[in-house]
């Protein structure tokens, strides 16, 4: 699982023209689930993306985590977090979870981060077009994938 986190003052998703989810300050996080991604994934990440201090204190440092400054989360699936570009110039996404997988994972990652931060989670819609508009405060950045914590 790969999260794409981008520190923002606002973003929203638009679909067909319209509005269909906002969120002032916080976090824009682009989710993609890989084939072998699990449940013990989400939780792991959905705890690391919460935690993650990368909001300034009162002395301008990334001492402060989302819950420390009332933060939204705005979730976004991107199944092309898991482009493969090694070979010729279109990518594959033969890593990405295809949707009968994928979506169970996203919508537990929805309802964790709910739990986690005891608010509602804004989304996209998975599959849909969507246009996402952001302001990234920073700007911060941050890629974090699973495959990367210890004991994996």
């Amino acid at each position: 699982m790969r999260a794409v986190i981008q520190r923002v003052s606002y973003a929203s998703c638009t679909i067909k023209g319209h509005i269909t989810s906002e969120i002032p300050i916080g976090m824009l996080v682009l989710l993609g689930i890989e084939n072998d991604d699990a449940p013990e994934d989400v939780e792991w990440l959905a705890q690391k993306i919460i935690n993650m201090r990368i909001f300034n204190d009162g002395n301008g440092l990334m001492n402060k985590a989302l819950t420390d400054i009332n933060g939204h989360i705005l979730l976004i699936s991107q199944f092309t977090l898991f482009a493969q570009t090694k070979k010729g110039n279109r990518p594959s996404f033969i890593r990405a979870a295809k949707p009968d997988m994928a979506i169970p994972l996203y919508e537990l990652m929805i309802t964790t981060l709910e739990k986690q931060l005891n608010k509602k989670i804004p989304t996209g819609i998975f599959g849909a077009d969507m246009k996402i508009s952001l302001v990234n405060d920073g700007p911060v950045t941050i890629i974090m994938d699973t495959k990367d914590r210890e004991n994996h």
